[in-house]
């Protein structure tokens, strides 16, 4: 392994992926995303990279457990009991997969993400 192995994110040239959630997913807006997946480990269980999203909400269900970072922009994350988290710049938290509810982009938000999806037991 070679230091060009190292995945410098302010380097990378990895291209945008646009999409939006699954159309019965979305709850309100037109929250159109983007994600640059910067790294996917051989094993294709852990990744990284940055997601960028538009206002609107919709719904979630984590299989995976992600780590967050929030570098700009206002999300709001509710549980399916309707508590809720208001995430910001600087915040950073973690996901638990089995997570389920509802992720709300209350002004345009960008984060970095580092995923770890278990291999089904």
């Amino acid at each position: 392994m070679k230091i060009e192995n190292i995945v410098d994110f302010a380097e990378a040239k990895t291209r945008a992926e646009h999409y939006l959630p699954a159309a019965e997913k979305i709850l309100k807006g037109d929250p159109k995303q983007n994600v640059r997946n910067h790294y996917s480990s051989p094993c294709g269980q852990f990744s990284a990279g940055v997601w960028e999203g538009e206002p609107g909400q919709w719904n979630i269900n984590y299989t995976e457990h992600e780590y967050c970072e929030i570098l700009h922009g206002v999300s709001v994350i509710r549980d399916k009991d309707g508590n809720s988290k208001t995430l910001r710049a600087g915040d950073r938290f973690v996901i638990p997969a089995g997570f389920s509810g509802t992720w709300e982009v209350v002004e345009a938000c960008r984060k970095v993400y580092v995923m770890f999806e278990q291999a089904p037991a």
